[in-house]
């Protein structure tokens, strides 16, 4: 079971407006409109008690990091907020691919040509197609998952050409240590000659940033319902 955070809580629509307003200041900024960039309030490790509040101040785009993890919490709070889009951010095992397919709206880390291979089978299978975005590992960081860079190109041409895959757009997470524009800018330059729309780039503290680079999808935890115990 994974582990559920209980400590140091946020007054959860209050930090969701307040994350929703640094949304909008960032896009005035970046002279974007605010509609351009989708906010994936991210509920890993909370349990529905600390969901309930942030669904009922309206917000309905959530990302969670594990299949089983959301398979036990969103189907009853989908029941009464039917129109919830719900996101996989986390690493997915090829193996998974079929609950993956059927239980989520959008799927952020396509890394490699086995899981592709999976997810393609079962989006015809199921007549289901979820956004897909395939991971950059920006950082070449052998801990992470993420196709590298300079192997991006080819492994978008596979998914399109070998697999049938669409892919939608490109997820990255910059290194802890280094400077998050370089990352933005790099995940962007490879979307932009892939012809590729989406962006999903920045967390809690980088999300203004990433907004500057054109990201499309923010994914933002702590911000809004606070650190994970």
């Amino acid at each position: 079971m994974s582990e559920i955070a209980t400590t140091d809580r946020l007054d959860a629509p209050a930090a969701l407006a307040r994350v929703k307003d640094e949304i909008a200041a960032a896009c005035r900024d970046a002279r974007r409109d605010p509609a351009s960039v989708t906010l994936i309030a991210v509920s890993k490790t909370f349990p529905s008690e600390a969901i309930e509040p942030v669904l009922a101040a309206g917000q309905r785009v959530f990302g969670e990091n594990r299949v089983q993890e959301a398979k036990a919490k969103w189907p009853a709070l989908k029941a009464s907020c039917p129109d919830v889009e719900l996101h996989l951010i986390g690493p997915l095992q090829s193996n998974k691919a079929k609950e993956a397919v059927a239980l989520f709206d959008a799927i952020h880390a396509v890394d490699r040509s086995s899981l592709a291979e999976a997810l393609a089978k079962e989006i015809v299978r199921q007549d289901r197609h979820p956004m897909l975005f395939a991971e950059i590992n920006t950082g070449a960081e052998p801990q992470k998952a993420g196709v590298l860079p300079e192997a991006a190109d080819a492994f978008l041409r596979a998914c399109r050409e070998a697999y049938g895959l669409r892919i939608d757009g490109l997820m990255c997470i910059p290194p802890l240590d280094e400077a998050p524009a370089p990352h933005f800018a790099l995940t962007a330059k490879i979307a932009k000659r892939n012809g590729l729309a989406l962006l999903s780039m920045g967390m809690s503290a980088d999300f203004k940033t990433a907004i500057a680079f054109g990201a499309t999808h923010v994914r933002v935890g702590s911000a809004i319902f606070g650190t994970r115990g």
